[in-house]
C-alpha cells in the first residue's frame, strides 16, 4: 500500500510513526550534494555474514561521525570519518527539520538495481531504545518497503525521491523491518544517508 502524496506527511502506525518530506532539498541542492557526496566519499565495499555465509555486500558504504566511537552491524565494525563540510551543510538542515540532532551518518550507495538491503531494523544496541533515523535519498528514486513484524496486513511501500527526507520514530526499529529491494530494471545510482544517534556501550 502507498501511504504519502507530494506533500509532506505525518504517519501514525501501530508502533511507529514517520515523518516524510518529499522535497526537503530542493533539485538544484539535490543535484549538487549527490555529486558533491559521490565525488568526496572513500567507499568502502565490505564482506557481511547473514545466516552464516559471508558475501560482499550489495551496496557500497560509508560512516561519519562527531566522535569516534564505532558502529557496527552484521559482523561488520565501522569506524567514522570526521563529518566533511558537504554532510554538515545536509545535517543541519535535517537536524532544523526534524528537531532532533544526530552525531553519526552511515551513507550507503547503490550503485545499480542489484545493489539492495535486506528486511532489517536499525536496533543495534548503540543506537539504544526507539531510536530516531533520519534518511535524506539523492540520485534515483528507489521504493522503500516495510513490514510490521506481527501485523501481518500492515505492510506498505513508499518510493523515496531524489532529495527527500523520512524521518521513523517511536517503536519503529524494534517493531517493523524495513528494506530496499532488488529490481531488474535499468536504474541510474542512488545515495542514501541515515543519520542517527550512536550511544557509549
Amino acid at each position: 500500500m502507498d501511504l504519502f502524496s507530494n506533500e509532506k506527511q505525518h504517519l501514525i502506525l501501530p508502533n511507529a510513526e514517520l515523518i516524510y518530506i518529499p522535497k526537503a532539498f530542493n533539485q538544484s541542492e539535490a543535484d549538487d550534494f549527490y555529486h558533491r557526496i559521490n565525488n568526496e566519499t572513500n567507499w568502502r565495499h565490505d564482506d557481511i555474514t547473514v545466516f552464516g555465509k559471508t558475501y560482499k555486500q550489495p551496496r557500497l558504504t560509508a560512516l561519519f561521525g562527531d566522535s569516534d566511537q564505532p558502529y557496527g552491524y552484521s559482523n561488520i565494525v565501522m569506524h567514522p570519518k570526521p563529518f566533511t563540510s558537504t554532510l554538515q551543510e545536509i545535517k543541519s538542515k535535517v537536524e532544523t527539520l526534524s528537531q532532533v540532532h544526530f552525531n553519526t551518518l552511515l551513507i550507503n550507495l547503490y550503485r545499480d538495481g542489484n545493489d539492495s538491503n535486506g528486511w532489517h531494523a536499525d536496533n543495534e544496541k548503540e543506537l539504544g531504545k526507539n531510536p530516531i533515523i533520519a534518511s535524506v535519498s539523492f540520485g534515483e528514486a528507489r521504493p522503500f518497503h516495510f513490514k510490521h513484524r506481527t501485523l501481518k496486513n500492515e505492510r506498505y511501500k513508499l518510493n523515496l525521491e531524489h532529495g527527500s527526507l523520512l524521518v521513523m520514530k517511536g517503536e519503529m526499529q524494534h517493531f517493523w523491518l524495513h528494506q530496499i529491494a532488488k529490481t531488474k530494471k535499468e536504474i541510474k545510482p542512488r545515495i542514501n544517508l541515515t543519520f542517527r544517534n550512536v550511544k557509549q556501550v
